[in-house]
């Protein structure tokens, strides 16, 4: 009996691929890229020729990055998304990282000039969900801002921004509020095209006052300084909620500020600075969204604790140093003393 040849059957990444060039370009388009999100569909992207000519078109990227981040589907952001290099795909690409001990490889000698105006577009959700968009743009040019402490508050003084989240009632429940909010800040450079998230995704710290039930939400990112390399600033976003007379929480509070390692907040003209060259030559090392921020942050406050403590050891040596040179030179002019009077 003759023995018949049975071929193997075609591998699934065959099938797959043979699949996807048989599909029509509208069919692409309309019915599975619209349905990813950024990070999917910047790795898509990269798996075929074809797929990368679909997944670029800045119509599809504008619809993420308004979904993403509602604040963005202003006409003035949208006009300043399409005028970056790449159009709304490079204005994805960096503001969806978050930065994580990120350090300047622009130089002091960088030619450019800060910018005038700052624009902050600030998304708020809980459980992804957005519960507050707000856009703010910063004159950074005057005498004022530079000589003044930097500070950028969303919401006017007396704004209140109501919710229908219930206000957390006690410590265990303030942190579950903290699980469950996320932020957004990106900040963008109007003149040099360029954008940067400040925040951390989620918070970093949950605090709740013990008598007035006051929740502050604290979100962080790690910027290099302008004190070479090993001079690290907190870039701190504070969100601070309380409980109306229903019992929701609303919001009083979205600020941002950039304080150093030894906790004392920048002037505009520092802050101005350093916000330059992270957007300019940011550095961002690959973290994952949910936890990266915080570990990030934990890190910073290990090096602010080992810093303060070499501090107060020097500030011993130096004590003990002056009080031995007091000692030495009180002796010595009891001697010379003793000698004069003999």
């Amino acid at each position: 009996m003759a023995c018949s040849t049975i071929e193997p059957p075609p591998t699934t990444t065959t099938v797959v691929q043979s699949g996807i060039a048989a599909l029509h370009p509208d069919i692409l388009e309309t019915h599975i890229l619209t349905r990813l999100d950024g990070p999917t569909l910047a790795s898509a992207s990269c798996a075929d020729t074809k797929l990368h000519a679909l997944s670029t078109q800045p119509d599809l990227w504008i619809t993420i990055c308004t979904s993403t981040w509602p604040s963005t589907s202003t006409p003035r952001l949208l006009h300043l998304m399409s005028s970056f290099p790449d159009g709304p795909r490079s204005f994805f690409s960096s503001s969806y990282p978050i930065l994580h001990r990120c350090t300047n490889s622009s130089t002091n000698s960088d030619p450019s000039a800060p910018p005038v105006r700052l624009i902050s577009a600030v998304d708020i959700y809980y459980n992804e969900k957005p519960i507050i968009s707000k856009v703010q743009e910063t004159e950074t040019a005057t005498e004022w801002f530079r000589c003044s402490p930097f500070r950028i508050d969303v919401l006017d003084p007396k704004d209140v921004v109501p919710t229908s989240i219930q206000h957390p009632g006690d410590d265990d429940t303030s942190r579950k509020l903290g699980e469950n909010i996320s932020l957004s800040w990106i900040v963008m450079d109007t003149t040099g095209r360029r954008a940067a998230n400040l925040s951390s995704h989620k918070a970093v710290s949950v605090e709740r006052h013990w008598l007035s039930g006051e929740v502050q939400l604290r979100f962080a990112s790690i910027l290099g300084g302008d004190k070479g390399t090993t001079e690290l600033v907190q870039c701190g976003i504070v969100v601070t909620c309380d409980g109306s007379k229903t019992g929701e929480m609303q919001v009083t509070e979205v600020s941002l500020q950039l304080e150093d390692m030894d906790g004392v907040h920048l002037m505009g003209k520092e802050s101005l600075v350093i916000l330059h060259k992270a957007l300019k030559g940011q550095k961002v090392k690959k973290v994952k969204r949910e936890h990266g921020g915080r570990e990030g942050y934990q890190e910073y406050l290990e090096m602010k604790r080992e810093r303060k403590e070499r501090k107060i050891r020097l500030e011993g040596t130096l004590d003990m140093a002056c009080l031995v040179a007091i000692g030495i030179f009180a002796f010595s002019f009891g001697v010379w003393r003793f000698a004069f009077l003999l």
